[in-house]
């Protein structure tokens, strides 16, 4: 492996003459591209939401501020991170597997990927015509048009044959390579999408039985407490379908790019099936302050929540480690000698790096929430909505912006040049300070009493509600910060992907080795049937009895609303 005479900051940048065969890398650019719409898209319904919300404008009578807040949620929350995250798995299952896919997995991904994007323009445009304005947690009573919830079915279903198309590729390389161990990357996506699939078979469940029936006036009513629990069950996983790619670079691609190496190539895989067993049987934490739940079941998973601490906890551990091993092969001196040693004018390390001291808040903020006598304390406020954007639009969405700078060019076959590293690095920058000032002062305001999902109002001019201006203010401030972030993002994708300088040799597509120290993983990791049966049982456990209860003592249920 040769290295660039000089790359970006102070680093040696090491080029690589692998490229991805046209056909996936069409596919993986495709996900790609169509992700940076809806999160361009999403971004501008976020800032006028968020202006509206502090008084600072008024939308025009045909732009509500609950459409936009929906348009804000879905584009982002839903549409951007699942096709984003398709298309990162891609590509590093075509790496790491032997540098492609094979033909049956790409019939698949092209299948899941036209499916995902008729539904994400199906959803959006119900949305956009003030038929669907029912946030993004979209359960009943709020109640929005079939092209809606048909537009959600296909991009789950999409999702879901995405999904097939790992699996498909990841058995054809297991049968060709009897004996050997699967390389980190692709073990965590199967491990993703296994998450993905077992939480949100639940919510098209409720898309399906629920509320397309009740949506086209089938049946009159539907019971909002089994709504809203098929949701959550897939509600807070879809908080680790987020989280987890994240994780994946900060285990898989972070080292090499630091100049190190994987700590471990056993504790990252047993992290991922910790996250399978318990981010799934903990919807209940969500719902603790609602009737019709026994408070046994609500226990029963706020223990199940806190044990999702471990393996974020294993995680801290492992990637400290990486980076101790790395600045101390480099000559750092002392305890914290290593911090100096990293390679902090790298944009593919910066944004993550700062993504990982955000989540700190974030993680804590979660804790809180996952309590019952703290959660009654800042249920339904703007703290929920503060620790929600700390997470993903924070931690989540940089570590985004770190893999998108390099893996466009790889994609693109064109040169990442020191003025695109600077500039993504000044992007991350200001999306920091962005993020911070909005969701920071969401919480504080959110512990002062102000209420998320509410539009602008001051309460009849009431003390407390105007005490909330100032609040208001920053986190408008923030919000145009974030605007800013998003459209020098913007401007970096598109100069990568069509403007930047052509070359034959790209930056290397960055895949950390595993120490040689480390032992190899047991072979107990890798039964997948164990795992996903253990997942089962565990779901069963929590919400069995509970939805079953539902179903036997269903009150008469609600009538459709429609209140925008």
């Amino acid at each position: 492996m040769e290295k660039a005479n000089r790359g970006f900051g102070s680093e040696l940048v090491p080029l690589s003459d692998f490229s991805f065969e046209e056909q996936d890398r069409k596919l993986i650019l495709y996900h790609l591209g169509f992700a940076f719409l809806a999160l361009f898209l999403g971004a501008i319904a976020g800032l006028f939401q968020t202006l509206q919300r502090a008084g600072l404008i008024q939308l025009p009578v045909q732009l509500g501020y609950y459409q936009i807040l929906t348009a804000h949620g879905v584009l982002l929350a839903l549409v951007f991170t699942t096709i984003f995250i398709i298309g990162f798995l891609y590509s590093g299952i075509a790496k790491t597997m032997d540098g492609r896919l094979i033909p049956a997995a790409r019939v698949l991904a092209w299948i899941g990927y036209v499916l995902m994007v008729v539904g994400s323009i199906m959803a959006t445009y119900a949305i956009l015509v003030n038929e669907a304005t029912v946030l993004y947690t979209f359960y009943a009573p709020l109640k929005a048009s079939p092209t809606f919830y048909f537009g959600l079915v296909l991009l789950i279903v999409g999702s879901w044959i995405s999904g097939a198309a790992m699996f498909t590729n990841y058995a054809s390389w297991r049968k060709r390579n009897k004996g050997h161990e699967t390389p980190l990357f692709a073990f965590m996506a199967v491990a993703i999408m296994i998450l993905w699939i077992h939480a949100s078979l639940f919510v098209a469940i409720e898309v399906i039985l629920q509320l397309i029936p009740w949506s086209m006036g089938l049946v009159e009513r539907v019971d909002v407490t089994l709504s809203r629990t098929l949701f959550w069950y897939f509600g807070h996983a879809l908080v680790y379908f987020w989280l987890l790619p994240a994780y994946v670079y900060w285990y898989v691609n972070i080292p090499k790019i630091v100049g190190g190496k994987i700590l471990s190539s056993s504790l990252p895989r047993l992290t991922f099936l910790l996250f399978i067993l318990f981010s799934i049987p903990v919807g209940f934490h969500h719902q603790l302050n609602e009737p019709g739940i026994d408070s046994f079941w609500k226990y029963l998973q706020v223990v199940l929540t806190m044990m999702v601490v471990v393996p974020s906890l294993l995680t801290v551990f492992s990637i400290i480690g990486t980076f101790e091993l790395a600045g101390r092969e480099k000559g750092a001196k002392g305890i914290f000698g290593w911090l100096k040693k990293l390679p902090y004018r790298d944009a593919r390390f910066f944004a993550p790096f700062v993504a990982m001291l955000i989540f700190i808040f974030g993680g804590a903020g979660g804790i809180v929430l996952a309590s019952y006598q703290m959660n009654s304390t800042v249920h339904n406020t703007w703290f929920v909505t503060g620790h929600f954007h700390m997470t993903l639009a924070s931690s989540v969405v940089l570590t985004f912006f770190g893999i998108s700078i390099w893996l466009i060019p790889v994609l693109t076959k064109r040169k990442l040049t020191r003025f695109m590293n600077r500039l993504g690095i000044i992007q991350a920058i200001i999306w920091a300070i962005g993020m911070l000032l909005l969701s920071g002062t969401m919480h504080i305001v959110g512990l002062l009493g102000s209420p998320r999902r509410s539009s602008f109002s001051t309460y009849g001019d009431h003390e407390v509600a105007l005490g909330w201006l100032p609040y208001y203010y920053v986190i408008a401030v923030g919000a145009v910060f974030l605007i800013l972030a998003i459209l020098l993002f913007v401007y970096q994708a598109f100069h990568l992907m069509f403007l930047a300088p052509k070359t034959d040799r790209v930056i290397e597509y960055p895949i950390g080795e595993v120490y040689e120290k480390a032992q190899r993983p047991p072979k107990i990791l890798e039964r997948w049937s164990v795992w996903i049966g253990l997942s089962i049982l565990l779901s069963l456990l929590a919400y069995a009895a509970p939805i079953i209860n539902m179903i036997q003592n269903s009150p008469p249920g609600s009538l459709p609303y429609e209140p925008w």
